[in-house]
C-alpha cells in the first residue's frame, strides 16, 4: 500500500509546495518520514539512500544528536531575542567561530559576518552591501549588477535578476540594469571531464564586454557561483575565476561568490574560495551552515567592504538592512554544533579524500543509455541525459521517480541529474548509487 493511501496519511490539499508540480506530486506523493546518517526512511517504511545531502545542505549526515541537543538547550534558555539595536552572546560567539574558518587566505579572510535566514536572503544582502559599499566610497553611480547565464542565486528579486535560469525569471520582473555573462558549459570541448575543464577561461572576458557596453562607473558587483549547482553542476574552466577576479580589480567591481552550495566542505576545502585559490569580496552561504537543521544564512565580507561602511556619526545605522531572524539564537546554536562536528570529524576536507573514488564511480556510468556528459568535482556530480524529442526534462524525471522507488534520492534539473551526498559517505554508498542509477537508466526509454 502506498503511503498516501494509508488511513493516517496526511491530507495534501492545503500545502502549496515550492518548486514542485503540485498536481502531479499529490496524485502520487513521495513522502519522507525519518532520517539517520546517510538514509531517509520513506512514509511507507523503505530506506532511501540520500544522494543529495537533503538539498545540498545536510553535509554531516542526518539525525546528528549533537545539533539537536544544542538547539534544545538554547530554546530552553532563550528562544528568541531581537538583533536590531540589541544583541545576544551566542550570535557573537558563532560569528567568531565562522571568522576562524572564513573564506580567503590567512591575513585576508572575509571575516565580517552578516546573518540572514536563507541563501536567497544572503544573495540579496550581498547585493545590497555591494551597492552600499560603492556609495560609501563615492561611487554612487555604480548600481548595476552582473550575474551569469544559467546561474542560480535564490528567489528574491535581486537573486532572480542576477540569476540566469529562465524559468526562475519568466513570470517575474527583474531589477533594472542587471546583465549577464555567458555561461561556461561547453559539451563539444569539455564532455566527461574530471575536475576543471581545460577550455573556456576566455569566457570571463564577457565582463570586459559588459564594461564596454555599460561603463565601469555603472557596475557595482559581479556575482557567480564558483561551481554552478542548481543548473546542473557547471564547473569553472581552468583560469576562469582568476581572470574574472583580475577584471573586477581592474574596473573597481566587487566580486561575489555564491557559495550556498559549495561552502562548508563540498569540494574538499572549507570553501570553494580556498579550493580555487581565488578570493572574492563577499561570499554568500546557507545550507551547510547549520547542516540544514535550522534555516540560516550568512554573508562573509572582506574588511575592506565592511570598514568602508563604518564611517559617519557613531550613532548612525551603517546599513539599513536586516531580518527579524538575523542571528536567531537557536540557529546559532545549531551552527556552532555543526562547526564542532565538521572540526572533530574532519568533514571540511573529507571530500578531498573521497574525490578519486567518487569520480571513478560516477564516470563508470559512461556508456549507459542516454548519458551525454558526466561532470565531477569534489563530492559533486552532474550527469547530463539526452532529452526526449519535444519533452525536455521528462527522461530525468522518470529516472528520479524510478530511483526513489528503488531506494535512492537523486536531484534533477531539466535532464541533468545532480549528486551531492553527505560528506560522511563511504565507498559502498557510491557503489550503491551507481548500481541503482545504472539500472534506472537502462530502464528509461
Amino acid at each position: 500500500m502506498n503511503a498516501h493511501n494509508k488511513p493516517n496519511a496526511p491530507v495534501l490539499d492545503s500545502y502549496w509546495m515550492p518548486f514542485t508540480a503540485n498536481r502531479q506530486f499529490k496524485a502520487a506523493p513521495r513522502l519522507l518520514a525519518a532520517a539517520e546518517g546517510m538514509y531517509y526512511t520513506s512514509a511507507d517504511g523503505r530506506r532511501v539512500l540520500d544522494g543529495t545531502a537533503g538539498l545540498w545542505c545536510v553535509n554531516a549526515g542526518h539525525g546528528r544528536r549533537q545539533i539537536a541537543a544544542a538547539v534544545e538547550r538554547q530554546l530552553t534558555q532563550m528562544d528568541f531575542a531581537p538583533s536590531f539595536q540589541m544583541g545576544h552572546p551566542i550570535a557573537f560567539d558563532f560569528a567568531e567561530r565562522l571568522a576562524e574558518i572564513a573564506p580567503g587566505p590567512d591575513g585576508a579572510k572575509l571575516d565580517r559576518i552578516f546573518y540572514t535566514g536563507s541563501g536567497s536572503e544572503s544573495v540579496d544582502t550581498a547585493l545590497k552591501i555591494a551597492i552600499a559599499y560603492q556609495r560609501a566610497i563615492g561611487q554612487g553611480t555604480r548600481t548595476r549588477l552582473i550575474g551569469r547565464e544559467r546561474g542560480y542565486h535564490g528567489v528574491g528579486f535581486g537573486g532572480i535578476s542576477v540569476g540566469g535560469i529562465i524559468n526562475n525569471r519568466r513570470v517575474f520582473p527583474q531589477l533594472p540594469g542587471s546583465d549577464h555573462l555567458r555561461h561556461t558549459h561547453d559539451l563539444a570541448k569539455n564532455a566527461f571531464v574530471k575536475g576543471q575543464p581545460e577550455h573556456g577561461a576566455e569566457l570571463a572576458d564577457d565582463l570586459e564586454r559588459l564594461v564596454a557596453l555599460h561603463g565601469a562607473e555603472t557596475i557595482a558587483a559581479c556575482i557567480v557561483e564558483p561551481v554552478a549547482g542548481s543548473t546542473g553542476v557547471l564547473i569553472p574552466p581552468k583560469g576562469y575565476l582568476e581572470r574574472l577576479r583580475a577584471i573586477c580589480d581592474k574596473h573597481g567591481i566587487l566580486l561575489i561568490f555564491d557559495e550556498v552550495i559549495t561552502g562548508f566542505g563540498r569540494l574538499g576545502a572549507s570553501f570553494a574560495t580556498n579550493y580555487f585559490g581565488v578570493t572574492p569580496d563577499l561570499v554568500t552561504t546557507a545550507k551547510g551552515l547549520t547542516n540544514g537543521a535550522i534555516p540560516m544564512g550568512a554573508v562573509f565580507s572582506s574588511r575592506k567592504v565592511h570598514d568602508a561602511l563604518m564611517h559617519g556619526p557613531e550613532n548612525a545605522i551603517e546599513i539599513f538592512h536586516g531580518y527579524t531572524y538575523s542571528g536567531h539564537p537557536a540557529a546559532c546554536a545549531a551552527g556552532i554544533a555543526t562547526l564542532d562536528i565538521y572540526r572533530d570529524e574532519g568533514l571540511l576536507t573529507r571530500a578531498a579524500e573521497l574525490e578519486d573514488d567518487w569520480q571513478n564511480a560516477m564516470h563508470s556510468l559512461k556508456g549507459l543509455p542516454h548519458i551525454i556528459d558526466i561532470r565531477t568535482i569534489g563530492l559533486i556530480a552532474g550527469i547530463e541525459l539526452a532529452s526526449r524529442d519535444g519533452a525536455p526534462g521528462t527522461r530525468a524525471y522518470d529516472v528520479f521517480v524510478d530511483c526513489f522507488e528503488k531506494g535512492l534520492l537523486i536531484r534533477v534539473t531539466g535532464d541533468i541529474i545532480a549528486f551531492s551526498p553527505p560528506l560522511i559517505a563511504e565507498k559502498q554508498h557510491f557503489e550503491d548509487i551507481v548500481s541503482i542509477l545504472g539500472d534506472a537508466l537502462k530502464r528509461a526509454a
